[in-house]
């Protein structure tokens, strides 16, 4: 079974809108904040090559930031993806 990961810090208004959108699609989710720890924030950094948050991924595809998740909505691969991910 897939899992969708995905990196995180608290105060993060993008991180909030990515988890509410997984939320609203039923979708369970393991969050890893990077907020606090930098050894986790390399570790997310090495994996998806970029240091902003959020950072998603689903089994082993990186889906991207925020905008890149609602832009899977928005084009009707995101379901799909998830379903995947069951």
């Amino acid at each position: 079974m897939m899992t969708i990961e995905i990196y995180t810090t608290r105060t993060c208004p993008f991180c909030i809108r990515a988890k509410q959108l997984l939320d609203q699609k039923g979708a369970s989710y393991t969050e890893i904040d990077v907020g606090a720890d930098p050894a986790l924030r390399d570790k997310m950094t090495k994996r998806a090559g970029k240091r902003s948050v959020p950072q998603i991924f689903v089994g082993t595809t990186h889906v991207g930031g925020c905008d890149d998740l609602y832009a899977l909505e928005r084009s009707g691969k995101l379901d799909p993806l998830l379903k995947g991910a069951a």
